[in-house]
């Protein structure tokens, strides 16, 4: 039972981490797998499937709230909206395989639901570069723990 609380709570924390709130989800997977909690691989799993899971929220958001993108409530700032914009239609598509990164990963996603960027793609790519992201991490925390 403790495992599955782990494996939940990963896929909670990396989920949300992946909206516009913040969260550390590579801190918890660090943490779960030297505390050897769970079945690495499935907590491998649980952090990536919940990411994308947050990427898609984004990306619901961006293709169906962006007519609201003016009001206080909206989870972009008008600067990062025009940031991400911007990035977007610099290098188009193949941009969302920096999904991952920190501040900027966000709004990009919600960019993509905004300009209609199709379903499939978007996940494909935003999949690729956030397994990418948490195999990394999985790496480095096997290695610190020998």
């Amino acid at each position: 039972m403790a495992d599955l609380a782990a494996y939940g709570g990963l896929f909670l924390s990396a989920f949300l981490s992946a909206t516009l709130l913040p969260g550390s989800s590579e801190a918890l997977l660090t943490g779960l797998l030297l505390a050897g909690r769970g079945v690495p691989w499935l907590l491998l799993a649980a952090a990536v499937t919940g990411n994308v899971l947050g990427s898609l929220v984004n990306w619901v958001c961006g293709r169906f709230l962006t007519a609201f993108r003016d009001r206080k409530w909206f989870p972009v700032t008008p600067r990062r909206y025009e940031q991400a914009t911007g990035w977007f239609e610099r290098y188009g598509v193949w941009s969302l395989l920096l999904a991952w990164t920190p501040v900027f990963g966000d709004p990009l996603t919600v960019i993509a639901g905004a300009l209609r960027v199709r379903l499939l793609p978007f996940l494909l790519l935003v999949t690729i570069g956030k397994l990418a992201r948490y195999l990394f991490v999985f790496w480095l925390a096997l290695s610190l723990s020998g």
